[in-house]
């Protein structure tokens, strides 16, 4: 018989001879995209098949579907074609089949395959195979009968791909509107994408042939900038000009706008200058985000004063614009980060008054307190800090206003007894927060022990029967596809309704080991559980121990905390392996392909290909690494936090300006508004989870002092 283990990973068969299936070292290698995956699987199905096992065609699945990964066709054609698997695998086998035979140059027979796929799938696979559908039949020459899957393919999952398949199949039955539209879809949607500029020169071919508005050159422009393609944006901008496109004052300007957006992005500021100029002398929309661009660009350069001087110009000459709120916050943002405490109070008082509808007044309030913490004004801190909570009792600044109040009484030498229960309110309404683990320091120092924010650790569940409409995602789970699992749970996830539902469906995602899947369905259906009612089951899947064998394994060998690893961890990618950002950085712990390749250089290994940097055995292995070198380094996780984010020269550079004040101010000083917040959870988090999983009884403590980093150390 098969039972499903607590791991989730693997899956037993007990009976006659009492054989593994699949070795769980091939499983577990898959899970973290090892190397030898592929070979292992290789060996599993060579055992299975020479005893005669009853799953050779679950681990053929596995091996063909790596085979494929890997690029060897043949050998996945092989092993996939004749496979006979159980009624929930059918779709899948099907589908990779069908992926076989398509990059084998047999379109019919890919064709063929995706059709049963499409047949028996589960949501989650059908919209893949009726893609795939749709594009063999086309590769195969049968324009009309794909037309119905691209439609459809179309429709739910709209890709540039997509619809330059549709609009050739649109073209074949006849419909010259349809392939028109899908065509200039994917020439203004997706412009950075291959296919766009073939769907231009397929639309400029045309007759009467396509010609784009100064509009439609502008989206065009605008989205290749957001692509990082500054060269082609310049090169579409050229293009509408050359068209005698921009006629209006108005036009030029917006023409202008961009391009030195672009000349920015490509070091050439001489001529960007000259194009902001032209810009500035646009309608106001256009002149006052011009004016913001040279703003920001001074404050990117460190030139403060100017960045400051040009902001509240800004915000004087178009009060009525977009920009004018974000000028005005800065301005006070500068005085405060020049130390010109006095001049930030004043111009956060000013922004109150003038944008009453800011989306950043609590965050103005807060930095008004702050100015006033730094003047010693404590009465005046706790008068704005009350304002803040009682204007805004749902924004995020509550616990540090909260904690702040507290801070100014014991900075103003108010007695223990008052001072106590103010820290002690900041733990037991936000327990999870930063703000937590500094008001249980600051009662350690008045000689009060603090309450407990969570009377009990995380606990799983016990594990019971699988929720019905995870038993496929098990089933797959257990043959190795693991990606398939991920994108089945993901399809399943959005008909939860309630917290009842989604607490036992975290908790099979746990078994499982969808960390990250399991995280966002408890964010968004426990959070009150977890945080109000504090019930241990539901705060399992907001603090799991993910990957556990791979970060314990990689922490003791580089003699870091593991709990500092899942915390890093938890704020980079939440437990997904797949995620990457817009700086390119990849998987678990965010590592970006120059952080990897010195890492590699360092671990006296081959430098990885990127996207070897969503393995998450890999991604583990180089930030606890990483990680173990800044501790070193800066001797306080604050700042080896600080300094994963944004990078160590920052945080050197941060401690030499302001490292004789105490941790909570520096930390409030740190000019990064992404790595405030980053250093804050990380800190939060790591010492949650020494709290929940530390074998130490004793309780670990945070320096409140900022320790002068080595000169010596990791610099990348």
């Amino acid at each position: 018989m098969r039972r499903w283990t607590g791991t989730g990973l693997l899956t037993v068969v007990v009976g006659t001879g009492g054989a593994w299936a699949q070795s769980p070292e091939t499983l577990e290698a898959v899970r973290l995209h090892r190397a030898e995956a592929r070979t292992l699987a290789r060996k599993d199905f060579e055992a299975c098949t020479a005893n005669q096992c009853a799953d050779a065609g679950r681990i053929a699945l596995l091996a063909g579907t790596l085979a494929l990964a890997e690029g060897d066709v043949a050998e996945a054609r092989t092993l996939l074609t004749g496979a006979s698997v159980s009624q929930p695998l059918q779709p899948y086998l099907a589908y990779y089949q069908g992926q076989a035979h398509f990059y084998s140059g047999d379109a019919t027979a890919a064709a063929a395959a995706f059709g049963r796929a499409v047949e028996k799938a589960s949501p989650a696979l059908t919209a893949r195979a009726r893609a795939r559908l749709g594009e063999a039949l086309l590769a195969a020459g049968k324009a009309k009968e794909a037309a119905p899957s691209l439609e459809a393919a179309v429709n739910e999952e709209p890709s540039a791909e997509l619809l330059h398949q549709r609009a050739q199949a649109r073209r074949a039955v006849g419909n010259a509107v349809g392939e028109r539209a899908d065509l200039k879809t994917v020439a203004l949607r997706y412009p950075a994408h291959p296919y766009a500029d073939e769907a231009l020169a397929k639309l400029e071919a045309q007759k009467p042939p396509l010609r784009l508005t100064l509009a439609e050159h502008l989206q065009r422009a605008r989205g290749l900038l957001d692509a990082g393609e500054a060269k082609r944006t310049l090169e579409e901008l050229e293009k509408a000009e050359a068209l005698k496109l921009a006629r209006t004052k108005q036009d030029k300007a917006q023409v202008a706008l961009v391009r030195a957006q672009a000349l920015l992005a490509t070091g050439k500021t001489e001529a960007a200058e000259q194009a902001l100029a032209v810009a500035r002398q646009g309608p106001p929309p256009v002149a006052a985000e011009a004016a913001y661009v040279t703003a920001r660009r001074a404050l990117r350069s460190d030139d403060n004063a100017k960045a400051r001087e040009l902001m509240a110009a800004v915000e004087k000459t178009w009060p009525q614009e977009n920009v004018a709120d974000e000028a005005g916050f800065y301005v006070g943002w500068l005085d405060l980060q020049a130390g010109r405490f006095e001049e930030a109070v004043k111009s956060f008082t000013a922004f109150d008054q003038r944008h009453a509808r800011s989306r950043r007044r609590d965050e103005a309030m807060w930095y008004r307190a702050l100015a006033h913490i730094r003047l010693e004004q404590y009465g005046k801190t706790r008068e704005v800090l009350g304002a803040l909570v009682d204007t805004f009792s749902r924004s995020s600044l509550v616990p540090q206003a909260r904690y702040w109040s507290a801070r100014s009484l014991e900075l103003e030498g108010a007695r223990v007894d008052v001072i106590g229960p103010a820290y002690e309110s900041v733990i037991t309404t936000a327990p999870n927060s930063y703000y937590a683990l500094l008001a249980s320091e600051r009662l350690r120092e008045l000689g009060r022990e603090p309450p407990q924010g969570f009377p009990e650790a995380p606990r799983q569940l016990e594990a019971g029967e699988v929720p019905p409409e995870l038993k496929l995602a098990v089933a797959l789970t257990q043959a190795g596809l693991f990606r398939d699992a991920a994108e089945e749970v993901q399809s399943r996830t959005s008909r939860i309704r309630d917290p009842e539902q989604a607490l036992a469906f975290v908790h099979a995602l746990l078994r499982l080991g969808e960390y990250g899947h399991a995280h966002a369905v408890a964010a968004r259906h426990l959070w009150g559980r977890a945080f109000g009612a504090r019930v241990p089951e539901a705060l399992a899947a907001f603090y799991p121990r993910a990957f556990a064998s791979a970060v314990e394994s990689e922490a003791t060998r580089h003699e870091v905390s593991p709990f500092l690893v899942w915390a890093i961890m938890r704020r980079e990618s939440a437990f997904r392996p797949e995620v990457a950002s817009a700086a390119d950085a990849r998987g678990l712990m965010q590592v970006i392909p120059p952080t990897a390749r010195a890492i590699a250089k360092q671990l006296a290994e081959p430098a990885p290909a990127p996207a070897e940097l969503f393995s998450p055995s890999l991604s583990i292995r180089y930030g606890a690494w990483y990680l173990s070198q800044l501790m070193k380094r800066f001797s306080h996780p604050a700042l080896a936090a600080a300094a994963y984010n944004a990078g160590p020269d920052a945080a050197v550079k941060w401690v030499k300006e302001k490292g004789s004040l105490p941790l909570d101010l520096f930390v409030e000083e740190i000019p990064f508004r992404e790595t405030r917040g980053y250093v804050k959870q990380v800190l939060a988090d790591l010492y949650l989870y020494q709290s929940f999983y530390g074998k130490d009884a004793r309780t670990q403590r945070l320096s409140l002092t900022v320790p002068a980093p080595s000169t010596d150390g990791v610099s990348f």
